[in-house]
């Protein structure tokens, strides 16, 4: 049987991706395995829009959500824990970059043995912005990558 020690679960923080969080805390708590939540702060996607705001503050709001997003990934495993504790030691990090790249990079920089993400997470123009992240780390990850449908 396959074991996994480490899981990482790429977050966009919207509701639809809560699905593959609660599958990779399932995993996780099967394989008795640390859970890595990953938030990739994608600014070059809002770098080219007109905006009325200084970047500091877009960038604060942009890393508020990042840091939202990585701590409900910690809140699902205590949810479905049932206690007080998450269901498996939680990790999280928020990093900049390409999305697709940065997740597979954190994963071999983590050691990480599966990616368990949404086929897709925030829609509208920030799908069109982010473009098919799940396919892009199908295609570059040395490690098994789970994906899971979600709500757009």
């Amino acid at each position: 049987m396959v074991a996994y020690d480490r899981i990482l679960v790429p977050t966009d923080g919207s509701d639809g991706v809560e699905r593959a969080i609660e599958h990779a805390v399932e995993i996780a708590t099967i394989h008795d395995a640390t859970l890595h939540g990953l938030y990739v702060l994608n600014s070059d996607a809002y770098a080219g829009l007109a905006m009325e705001s200084s970047w500091e503050s877009v960038d604060g709001l942009l890393r508020e959500d990042a840091e939202a997003a990585v701590a409900r990934v910690r809140d699902i495993a205590t949810e479905l824990s049932g206690t007080n504790d998450p269901a498996v030691p939680v990790h999280t990090a928020v990093v900049e970059g390409k999305p697709s790249r940065e997740i597979v990079r954190y994963a071999e920089a983590n050691d990480c043995d599966l990616v368990v993400m949404g086929t897709h997470g925030r829609g509208g123009i920030d799908r069109l912005l982010l473009g098919s992240v799940a396919e892009s780390v199908i295609r570059a990850s040395a490690v098994p990558v789970t994906t899971v449908p979600v709500e757009a």
